[in-house]
């Protein structure tokens, strides 16, 4: 029988807590404090973590390590290149459609639109709304900035210290990345190393879960957003809008949140088609699109690339997101996900101790009954 602690050993019990909690506190002030020189690791490590099953797959088909690696490596790099190549310039071309077409979405939302809502809610929303106003504020700074782009790139260009900060950083992601892809193995056994052996299992156990509730979101929503994106960009392109690429990356970039990316499709598909043939016919090609997307994902894509074990709920990924920028910058946006999926799985943890401790079940003895048991013949149910 377990003797109760004396006032010392709860005092010390005590103490240890606080300097652990002291120990975290300084770990995230010094997370915060070396925030820009973090974040190529942090890709590098996420990009190393992406590729080492595919690196151990071609290392168990006979192939050496380094051999593995270069593979892998050359793989991403020329997917990169290639995505790089293909969508910069297709986004420039949309992105000057768009500010070309605004003044025709201010006609139509201040002659169309606004008079269609005010005639069916009676509300003036022109009295408390400035349409006009904020329209030419915005076409007033996009042709004075010349460009979303062109005002970034002018701005690092005066910007000596962090043009030199994007150019180091640039260098460093794809070097540290191969050096990840190559050690990540051995990181991993000397982190193992490092842990007490009475809580080896229960430690590997949590990471493997982690792994795979990270993984299956990130791998899995990935190709889901890659695929609904290029799927919605054909498809209204088909239709004939100008803007349809652009609305179509924007709604599969906006996939991950369910209901959000599939609405962005519909409020910003349906506008653009309204102003640019203001007919019924386009808008049902709008709508086709968004059927045919929805049925695709729900009943082919989310169930193959994604399933049901990723347990991270829309609003906890919206919160993590938006907390760790918040917090660390885009440093914390990168780290968001990852500390969301190992918080969740030691949230299950926790709730499976809590159920298995006395302060839940009691100290009396629990009855438990077989169901494979057949009941007592005087007990049969009615």
């Amino acid at each position: 029988m377990d003797t109760a602690a004396t006032p010392l050993e709860e005092i010390a019990r005590f103490l240890r807590r606080v300097q652990w909690a002291a120990v975290g506190l300084f770990v995230l002030w010094l997370i915060w404090l070396l925030a820009p020189v973090l974040t190529p690791f942090v890709i590098a490590a996420m990009l190393g973590w992406l590729g080492d099953p595919v690196v151990d797959r071609l290392v168990a088909s006979g192939r050496s390590r380094g051999m593995a690696v270069a593979l892998v490596f050359s793989v991403m790099t020329l997917i990169f290149v290639g995505l790089v190549l293909l969508l910069v310039p297709m986004v420039q071309r949309q992105i000057v459609t768009l500010i070309e077409s605004v003044p025709k979405y201010q006609d139509w939302l201040v002659g169309t639109a606004l008079p269609w809502l005010e005639g069916r809610t009676q509300l003036d929303v022109r009295r408390w709304l400035d349409v006009d106003y904020a329209v030419g504020m915005l076409r007033q700074h996009w042709e004075s900035a010349g460009g979303f782009a062109k005002n970034v790139l002018g701005y690092v260009t005066r910007s000596g210290s962090m043009l030199l900060g994007l150019v180091v950083n640039a260098v460093l992601v794809p070097v540290l990345a191969f050096f990840f892809l190559r050690d990540w193995d051995a990181l991993l056994a000397r982190i193992a190393a490092l842990i007490p052996p009475r809580h080896l299992p229960t430690v590997t156990r949590l990471a493997s879960e982690s792994d795979e509730v990270l993984g299956g979101f990130l791998r899995g929503q990935f190709m889901v957003m890659l695929i609904l994106g290029i799927g919605y960009a054909i498809g209204l392109q088909i239709v004939g809008l100008d803007l349809g690429i652009l609305i179509g990356m924007i709604a599969g970039l906006l996939t991950f949140v369910p209901y959000v990316g599939p609405a962005s499709l519909l409020v910003l598909g349906g506008a653009a088609a309204l102003v640019q043939y203001g007919d019924w016919q386009h808008l049902a090609g709008v709508l086709a699109v968004f059927g045919i997307g929805q049925v695709v994902e729900s009943y082919w894509l989310t169930p193959k690339l994604v399933g049901d074990r990723i347990g991270l709920h829309p609003m906890a990924v919206i919160f993590s997101v938006l907390a760790g920028g918040q917090l660390f910058g885009f440093l914390g946006m990168l780290l968001a996900l990852p500390v969301a999926a190992v918080a969740n799985v030691l949230l299950r943890y926790a709730e499976e101790r809590y159920t298995h401790s006395r302060l839940y079940a009691g100290d009396g003895p629990t009855i438990v009954l077989d169901a494979s048991t057949p009941p007592h013949p005087g007990h049969e149910p009615a």
